[in-house]
C-alpha cells in the first residue's frame, strides 16, 4: 500500500508539468470520424455500392460507424474488424494478404484474436504526424471496391 501511495504522489507531481490534452492529439476525434465517414459513404455512392464503414482509435475501440441502406449485414463485422486490425497491427490490411500467407512471416496470424486479425484488403491505419491514431474499416463490395472507399474516408482527414 505504501508502494501504491508513492506512486500515486508521483504521477500527482508529474501531471502538474503535463497539459490536460497532452494525449488528446494523439487519437482520432469523433467528428474526424464522421468527416471519413461521410467522405467514404460519398465514394461508396459514386460507384453504387451500399458499404459498411468503421472508424475506431488506436487502442481499436469503435468511434463512428456507417451503415449505407441496403449493405449487405456480414459486413457490419468485417468493416469493424478490418478497422481494428489496421490500427492494432498498424499496416494496411491489404498488406497483411502478402504476409500471411504460407512460408511468410506472419502466417497464421488470422487465427489469433478469435480470428478477428483480417487479413484481406479494405482496412487503413489512420495516421497523424506519421503515429497511428485509429483505423478505417470498410466493407460490402470487392477488396478493390473496399480499399477505394476507405482510401476516399483517409483523405477527409485534414490534419
Amino acid at each position: 500500500m505504501k508502494y501504491f501511495c508513492k506512486l500515486s504522489a508521483i504521477a500527482l507531481c508529474l501531471s502538474a508539468f503535463l497539459p490536460c490534452t497532452a494525449f488528446a492529439a494523439d487519437e482520432i476525434t469523433l467528428s474526424e470520424a464522421q468527416a471519413m465517414i461521410a467522405a467514404a459513404e460519398k465514394k461508396a455512392a459514386e460507384i453504387k455500392l451500399p458499404m459498411n464503414i468503421a472508424v475506431v482509435d488506436s487502442g481499436g475501440n469503435l468511434v463512428a460507424f456507417g451503415r449505407m441502406n441496403n449493405s449487405i449485414l456480414v459486413s457490419i463485422g468485417i468493416s469493424i474488424d478490418k478497422a481494428w486490425t489496421a490500427a492494432s497491427v498498424k499496416l494496411p490490411t491489404n498488406v497483411l494478404a502478402t504476409v500471411t500467407q504460407p512460408g511468410q512471416s506472419l502466417y497464421g496470424i488470422n487465427t489469433t484474436n478469435n480470428g478477428r486479425v483480417v487479413v484481406f484488403g479494405g482496412g487503413f491505419p489512420i495516421k497523424a504526424k506519421d503515429q497511428v491514431i485509429g483505423g478505417i474499416g470498410v466493407s460490402g463490395g470487392s477488396v478493390e471496391q473496399d480499399m477505394e472507399v476507405a482510401q476516399a474516408g483517409l483523405a477527409a482527414l485534414k490534419r
